[in-house]
């Protein structure tokens, strides 16, 4: 529904860059000193990723400050706000599961939606060059925001050794679970860095056939 489109904000804009069956990922630019509106997924879980700038997250009470790279888990139900607070705004990846654009709400906003559902087709774009597309694992990166993406298929969690606190990872597909206990630890959606990945990894068992989405910052400007 969304694949082909740029969704314009008040504070900026909004794309999807990857979908399947569990997850969607959505490119989020902010304009400086813009925020998202203090809102909530009732239904949803959401990370957040920066690629680049600074971003402060506001909650009910206090707030984060976070920049590329590096992270935050929004649970569902979850009031935030999201502000740049950089000269060049903020770019940031939002994963969210499971996808409803609809699971929304707002309860206090900058431009006066507090009552309004997800932008409808009026604020809708064709996606020009500048915006970029995950594809399903293969040997292609995508170099965005002066970071490397690429998506991988793994079989052998010793492939995710070795990673730094700067490497992070989304799970798009299966994850980490505890065999013993029969209980997942990680599953689609959910965003770690590589050292922390590694050291559950080294108690626990990878899922067969399970994708991760790897970024890091050692691409070049795009």
């Amino acid at each position: 529904m969304y694949k082909k489109v740029i969704v314009e904000k008040p504070w900026g804009y909004e794309y999807l860059c990857y979908q399947n069956e569990n997850v969607a990922i959505w490119v989020l630019y902010i304009k400086e000193n813009a925020r998202t509106s203090l809102h909530c997924h009732p239904n949803k879980h959401t990370g957040l990723v920066v690629l680049s700038g600074v971003a402060e997250v506001s909650f009910l009470r206090g707030s984060k400050e976070i920049k590329g790279l590096e992270k935050i888990h929004i649970f569902k139900s979850r009031f935030h706000s999201t502000k740049a607070i950089t000269k060049q705004g903020v770019f940031l990846l939002e994963v969210e599961t499971p996808e409803d654009k609809h699971d929304l709400l707002r309860l206090e906003d900058s431009y006066g939606r507090e009552n309004l559902s997800y932008e409808g087709k009026e604020f809708e774009r064709e996606k020009d060059d500048s915006c970029i597309w995950i594809n399903e694992p293969n040997s292609d990166s995508v170099n965005f925001k002066n970071c490397q993406i690429n998506h991988l298929k793994v079989q052998n969690k010793r492939d995710l050794f070795g990673y730094s606190g700067d490497d992070f990872f989304i799970i798009s597909r299966g994850g980490v679970w505890a065999e013993d206990k029969d209980s997942q630890i990680l599953r689609p959606s959910d965003v770690i860095d590589g050292v922390s990945l590694e050291r559950l990894l080294t108690e626990f068992k990878l899922i067969p056939n399970s994708t991760f989405i790897h970024i890091n910052k050692r691409a070049s400007n795009d």
